[in-house]
């Protein structure tokens, strides 16, 4: 049996297709208990802000019952070790790039026999004001929107089941619409100052 390293990307999408869930309610419960793995690996001084983010942070919800979690670290060249720790505790380097700001996604719940219980995605980045807090946000309380954004992504799902790029673009304009329209309800809510978030 191959590994997910030998494979390529259209045997990857057919191994792990779109997969489209009612919310589970143990979803916070799995983000608490990852939250504080990582935070004995990596340890705390590192680390400016860290939140669940994407579906499994929104009540109710149906979508990929992925754990999304941003972990936002406070210099750029602790990417390096951080890198390291998680690689060595059975975390995958998806993809990683440096400019304009440091941003890794690693994933965890990715077997050769397909989809783990649990399935964690971990992004990496430096502090920024970042348009999946302010999304995440608006869902959470414009449950007409998280709605509509469930009935996307079914449709989708039934479309693109083996081609995750294409589900994921064809969410663009959606996603889009309401970050802008958060961003202009709650102004500069997660914008970084010298070492400080705004309210």
């Amino acid at each position: 049996m191959k590994d997910l390293s030998e494979m390529s990307l259209e045997e990857l999408w057919q191994l792990f297709p779109i997969v489209i869930k009612k919310y589970n309610p143990q979803y916070e419960k799995w983000y608490e208990e990852e939250v504080l793995k990582l935070f004995e690996l990596v340890g705390k001084e590192g680390i400016e802000r860290i939140n669940h983010i994407g579906s499994s942070a929104v009540k109710g919800l149906i979508g990929k019952p992925t754990i999304d979690i941003l972990i936002e670290i406070k210099e750029k060249n602790e990417i390096w070790s951080i890198e390291k720790i998680l690689l060595e505790n059975n975390w995958i380097l998806m993809s990683s790039t440096k400019t304009p700001y440091v941003n890794y996604v690693f994933n965890k719940g990715y077997t050769k026999t397909g989809y783990a219980e649990r399935v964690y995605h971990l992004h990496v980045r430096t502090p920024g004001d970042w348009d999946e807090l302010y999304f995440r946000d608006f869902l959470l309380e414009n449950s007409d929107v998280a709605e509509a954004y469930g009935q996307l992504k079914l449709n989708l799902q039934s479309k693109y089941k083996n081609d995750r790029d294409t589900y994921t673009t064809s969410k663009s304009s959606f996603v889009k619409r309401w970050t802008d329209e958060a961003r202009e309800q709650y102004g500069k809510k997660y914008k970084h100052h010298k070492g400080k978030y705004s309210d």
